[in-house]
C-alpha cells in the first residue's frame, strides 16, 4: 500500500514526533480504491530553523520515487514541534472541481 510505503518513509528519514497520511484519492476523479492523491502533516525537529521550502524539499526528496512513479498530487504541512502544539490541525483540504476548473 502506497499510505504505508509514505507513511515508513517519512517516519525513516524525519523521525516525526507526529505524522498523518490522509489518502485523499477518493476527493478527485480518480478510479475507487485508488492510491494517487494524499495529503501530509509531518511534525519533526528537523525542520527547526528551515524555511517552508526547505521542509517541503525533505519530504519531496524522501517520496522522490513515489512522486515520480505513483503519487499525482501531494499536499504538504510540515510544523515544528512548538508550531504544531499551537495549531495541532493543518488545513482541510477542498474537493477537486475538476482538471479544467
Amino acid at each position: 500500500m502506497m499510505e504505508e510505503t509514505i507513511k515508513t518513509k517519512l517516519h525513516q528519514q524525519l523521525t516525526p514526533t507526529h505524522l498523518d497520511v490522509i489518502n485523499e484519492s477518493f476527493m478527485h476523479n480518480v478510479a475507487p480504491g485508488s492510491e494517487s492523491h494524499f495529503k501530509v502533516i509531518v511534525v519533526s525537529e528537523q525542520f527547526e530553523g528551515l524555511r517552508l521550502i526547505a521542509r517541503h524539499r525533505l519530504v519531496n526528496q524522501t517520496l522522490a520515487d513515489e512522486l515520480a512513479n505513483h503519487i499525482h498530487a501531494l499536499a504538504i504541512h510540515t510544523y515544528t514541534p512548538q508550531e504544531w502544539s499551537e495549531v495541532q490541525q493543518a488545513p482541510h483540504s477542498p474537493m477537486c472541481l475538476g482538471g479544467d476548473k
